[in-house]
């Protein structure tokens, strides 16, 4: 069983940045593949970032890449959202999510999600 927690979600000024947090727990979190979703208002959900268990191999969604950066430790048992020059279409519930074996970017991939932290950026 995995257990995800996310943080640092908050409300900042277009240009600004934050950084996300999704503290994991579990004996295979460390061989897991991390992803990044979220989900927008009267939106689906949709992928943002994922990294290999090794960090290695890491994807952005081409609406957030040269701007969000995706990270882990697997010593902390922590994934980390690094997010420049936000704009108000990033305004969104962000979840971290977790699945074995190779990254994919669909949700219905993803066997353990977290709850969620609102992101809100003002224009």
């Amino acid at each position: 069983q995995v257990q995800l927690v996310e943080s640092g979600g908050g409300l900042v000024q277009a240009g600004g940045s934050l950084r996300l947090s999704c503290a994991a727990s579990g004996r295979t979190v460390s061989s897991a593949v991390m992803g990044w979703f979220r989900q927008g208002p009267g939106k689906e959900r949709e992928f943002v970032a994922a990294i290999s268990w090794s960090g290695g191999s890491r994807y952005h969604a081409d609406s957030v890449k040269g701007r969000f950066t995706i990270s882990r430790d697997n010593a902390k048992m922590t994934v980390y959202l690094q997010m420049n020059s936000l704009k108000p279409e990033d305004t969104a519930v962000y979840y971290c999510a977790a699945r074995r074996s190779t990254i994919r970017s669909t949700p219905d991939a993803y066997d353990y999600w977290g709850q969620g932290t609102q992101v809100t950026v003002s224009s």
